[in-house]
């Protein structure tokens, strides 16, 4: 089958139904009359944001959002307190319930009739140039794309959303790192179908520049580069020439998103347009082990309660700063790789696989040149009591000492076992030292292979780890 043939054929499973579009769209109506009625108050107007707007959405996600847009003269201070109370009341007359979110400023995240609507404050300006906070841009993007964007193209704008989710590509939040919903927008104004794209993508360089308004002559790219200085996708903002829209895309989803382009134009069908959920068992992860003859160690804790946008990155953080710890000259540890998972509910997870289980029991430490008097003489008082030594080996000092740590486990456990401030001053991330602080675990070995009898999620992030996608 073509890919023309086969994309009509996704299409028939990933378009919404009609009573559902009938629904989502009535209940849009309700909620942005309501929201208009409430916001007069504040002399504030209400607009409908989203992919609803343009018949780009998803039926495995009904949501929208409601942006209250302010007079400019407002406090940050009124725009929050007036854009919740508004909020609430929305959501008490709709019989629905919500959570409090926060990104710049809060905002409510609320669940009516089973659909997700975030009831967002932003200011209303006449420029981008005014903007007080990032989300004030939104209703430039939307009249922007309403304007652009042509009916026929809505459903190369769904092809495009449903294939990226189907590889873990589509999401600007700090999780993903991929590509945002008007980023896909953008590129099928630019690109004009879904194939077109797949197309071009396949042959984009690092630091691709896409400008769709012309903002910047080819002579200035070099200068635009080095303003995007390690973005991988470069696509400026058609409402704003200093902002690129694909600034969340990290290096490996670029790469990544060239390679699965590929492999569907090269076989258009289900497992490289959908892609494939793979996991490992128990079983299979004490082979790789056997077979790879490292050391796995997990951190496993409950994670704090916080937006995964700030969650994410820490748990990031957390990786980095234990494996510099356990590469200290003084420990002697390597970590051959790390990776980090969180259900964001009550897992979090940190992988470190060491190239060995244990190091000797004693330890070298090498010391100045025999010399370098004043050095020496500190050195020789810190160790008076080695177990060999103190000896000289070209030209410098040498003692032999027993190992404080033997094992990476016992490293990480010292490290962490310990009170909040002190976590927070050894450089774990506030919220995550708040969470260690509670308890942890340090599990390898059997332990893990329990986990993975007892959680399908875990086996996928330990099939991702091992198996990573061969981007060239």
């Amino acid at each position: 089958m073509d890919a023309k043939s086969f994309l009509k054929k996704v299409l028939k499973q990933i378009l919404p139904d009609r009573k559902t579009e009938r629904e989502l769209k009535i209940l849009a109506k309700k909620v942005l009359s309501l929201a208009k009625k409430k916001a007069k108050k504040y002399k504030a107007e209400a607009m409908i944001v989203g992919s609803i707007t343009r018949d780009t959405w998803l039926p495995d996600k009904k949501e929208f959002d409601i942006f209250i847009l302010f007079p400019p003269n407002l406090t940050i201070q009124e725009l929050e307190k007036y854009g919740l109370d508004i909020g609430k009341q929305i959501v008490k007359e709709m019989k629905g319930s919500f959570t409090l979110k926060y990104a710049q400023h809060p905002y409510l995240s609320a669940k009516i009739n089973d659909v997700e609507v975030d009831i967002v404050p932003s200011y209303k300006i006449r420029d981008v140039s005014e903007m007080k906070s990032a989300v004030d841009r939104t209703p430039f993007h939307v009249k922007y794309l309403e304007k652009h964007l042509k009916k026929n193209q809505s459903n190369e704008v769904r092809l495009l959303k449903k294939f990226l989710k189907s590889h873990n590509l589509y999401g600007a939040d700090a999780k993903t790192e991929g590509f945002s919903g008007y980023l896909c927008e953008l590129l099928i104004i630019k690109y004009k179908t879904f194939l077109n794209l797949l197309k071009s993508a396949t042959k984009w360089k690092l630091q691709e520049i896409i400008d769709i308004e012309n903002f910047y002559k080819k002579e200035e790219y070099e200068a635009v580069r080095r303003i995007f200085k390690d973005q991988p996708l470069i696509v400026i903002d058609p409402t704003d020439k200093n902002r690129n829209v694909a600034a969340a895309l990290s290096v490996e989803n670029f790469y990544k998103f060239k390679k699965v382009s590929e492999e569907f134009l090269i076989n258009p069908c289900e497992e490289t347009f959908f892609g494939k959920t793979n996991y490992i068992t128990d079983l299979e992860f004490s082979r790789i082990i056997l077979k790879r003859n490292t050391e796995i160690l997990l951190i496993k804790f409950k994670p704090p309660k916080v937006s995964p946008d700030i969650l994410w990155p820490q748990l990031r953080k957390f990786a980095n700063r234990i494996e510099n710890i356990l590469e200290e000259r003084k420990y002697e540890f390597k970590v051959y790789g790390k990776g980090v998972y969180t259900d964001e509910n009550e897992l979090a997870l940190v992988l470190l696989e060491m190239e060995v289980n244990s190091l000797p029991n004693v330890q070298k430490i090498i010391g100045p040149i025999v010399f370098d008097e004043k050095n020496s003489k500190s050195f020789l008082e810190a160790h008076k009591n080695p177990l060999v030594g103190p000896y000289i080996e070209d030209k410098r000092w040498v003692v032999e000492v027993e190992r404080k740590f033997k094992t990476a486990k016992e490293k990480i456990v010292d490290t962490l076992n310990k009170p909040l401030d002190i976590l927070k001053a050894k450089g774990i991330p506030n919220y995550i030292a708040e969470a260690i602080s509670k308890g942890f675990e340090v599990i390898s070995g059997e332990e893990i292979e329990k986990l993975l009898r007892e959680r399908r999620d875990v086996g996928v992030f330990f099939y991702n780890y091992f198996y990573k996608k061969k981007l060239i």
